[in-house]
Order: C-alpha cells, then structure tokens, then sequence
C-alpha cells in the first residue's frame, strides 16, 4: 500500500507530462522562451526585496550625489558603481524596474481578474436569462466598445480619483488604476461567454438540470461555466498583456501609479524627461523590461489559444 501510496504522484506528473498540451508546449520553441521569460521577470519581480541591492522607495539609502550615474561606470563624487546606473534622485534603475515591476504586475494580474469575474457574471446572466436583461447587457457593451479602451481607463480613473479625498488619492491610486482598467477590459469576456452560453444552455445535460428541479444560479455556475472557461483563460492571458500596457499608459501620461510608487510606466515618464539630455539608460532599461514582459505574455497567450483550438489538433 505505501509504495502504491508513493508512486502515485510520480505517475500522475508522468501523465501530464506525456498529455497532448504538454507534448505541444515542449514542441514550440515560441512558447518554451516566452514562459521562461515571464517566469524570469514574474519571480525578479517577487523576490525583488530579496534580489534588488537597494531599496529606492526608502529616502533614507538614496544619495543625490550619485544621480545620473552611467552603467557600470564609478560615480564621479561617490566612487559608487551600478549595473544599470542611476536617476536623477540617485535610485539605482535596476533596483526601481524590479519594484516598478512588481506594481505593474499587482495592477496587470488584478484588472484581469476583476474584468474577468465581472465579464463572466454579465455573460452568463445575458446567455442563460435572455432578454431584456440580455439587451441591456449587450448593448452596453456595444456603446463602450465604439470607444477605445485607454480612453474608457482614462475616464473611469478621473472620475474615480475625482471623488476619493485629496488626502487618499495617493494611496488609493493603485486600486482606482486597477478598477479603471478592469472596467474598460470587462466586455471582451462578457460577449465570448455570452455566445457560448447560447450554445451550451439548449444542450442535454442543461435540460436535465432544469427537470431535476435546479436553479438557474447552479445551472450557471455549476453546469455551464465550467464548459465556457477554455476561451476565456486564452482571453485572460492575452489581455494580461494589455492590462499592463494600459497600465503603463496611464502612468506614463501621468495619471497612473503615483511617483512614491512608480510602475513601470512611470520609470519611462521619468526617463523620457532626460533622453534627449544623453541620460538615455533612464528609459531604455524599463522600456526594454516592458516590451520583454507585454511581448512574452503575448506570444504565449497566442500560443495557449492554438493549442486549446479543437479545429488546430
């Protein structure tokens, strides 16, 4: 019996190992470099406390006199070296990408989440309830649709930040970001679960739910959601990677992250101000980071869609 006990484990990763999705993953070099790369940035980013050799959010540890420090180039006042050089408050650049990085990500991962519970729930009750319920839903969403995205963040997080006390606005940027992009984001998921809820609510196991005497709340989530959930993970993935673009839009046009916690998308506002001034390490470094991590989780999205599309198999 324990050996029994001990091997299981070992044969159920050696079964998912061998799967088809698996299989597919491993044959697809675009896929294999994409997930290591998010995985590289997703753990910097985590571990940054760990990882980073100064902390650029305490005042106390940052030395004006080291501003506008060269990569690996000696400052010419301190002597103080850095891997990718130094602001104009003297942080150390590689230091404020991991801890930048780890606000847009918080920011990227929470709008996705937030957009993607309340697309599902308008999509299942516009599928299943129909109606005017349905009309109302729907047409909603076409109306924010014919407006872009950022536009609808931009909106949502003026009025949001409007209406939150001057004295909270600094710590409730973030949320307020988070809510803004959520918001614009949610009706991509609300018309692909709607659809396939139209087709799955006529089918067999949906009727004998209904003659068993279940509701329409246990019908949605517990017969019907589960077989909607395969396009929205690959949506999921995909507008991770637009959440965090959004993201750094915003920031960058300075109605994001506010400076004392500066995302990705502020670094680059930060460093736009000094390109043209020869300070070009600035901007490159957190620009580079953002297309590294936008461009994998793209690619790998694409990828998730493929290998999870029955006509491709």
């Amino acid at each position: 019996m324990s050996d029994q006990t001990s091997t299981a484990p070992q044969s159920r990763l050696a079964k998912a190992w061998d799967s088809d999705f698996a299989y597919n993953f491993r044959r697809s070099p675009v896929a294999v470099v994409s997930f290591l790369v998010v995985l590289l940035l997703v753990l910097s980013a985590i571990f940054a406390p760990l990882i980073a050799p100064y902390d650029p959010f305490d005042p106390a540890s940052l030395d004006l006199m080291n501003g506008f420090t060269a990569p690996m180039a000696p400052n010419d006042f301190t002597g103080d070296t850095f891997w990718l050089g130094t602001d104009d408050q003297g942080r150390d650049v590689f230091s404020t990408i991991l801890y930048g990085m780890r606000i847009s990500l918080f920011v990227g991962f929470s709008a996705v989440l937030f957009a993607m519970v309340l697309g599902i729930t308008l999509g299942l009750i516009a599928g299943y309830v129909g109606g005017w319920v349905e009309t109302i839903i729907m047409r909603a969403a076409d109306v924010q649709l014919t407006f872009p995205a950022i536009l609808v963040a931009m909106l949502i997080f003026g009025i949001a930040k409007g209406i939150t006390p001057i004295e909270h606005q600094d710590t409730m940027a973030i949320w307020v970001l988070i809510l803004a992009i959520g918001l614009s984001d949610w009706v991509q998921f609300a018309r692909v679960v709607r659809g396939a809820t139209l087709v799955e609510k006529d089918k067999e196991y949906v009727q004998a739910a209904r003659m068993i005497g279940r509701g329409r709340g246990i019908i949605m989530l517990r017969h019907i959601l589960p077989n909607v959930l395969s396009p929205v993970l690959v949506i999921a993935t995909i507008s991770l990677a637009l959440a965090i673009i959004a993201e750094a839009t915003l920031s960058f046009l300075g109605v994001g992250a506010p400076p004392t916690q500066p995302s990705l998308g502020t670094l680059i506002r930060i460093g736009q101000q000094f390109l043209f001034s020869g300070e070009w390490w600035i901007i490159l470094f957190p620009s580079a980071t953002l297309l590294a991590l936008a461009l994998s989780v793209n690619l790998l999205g694409d990828w998730l869609r493929d290998a999870l599309n029955p006509r491709l198999q």
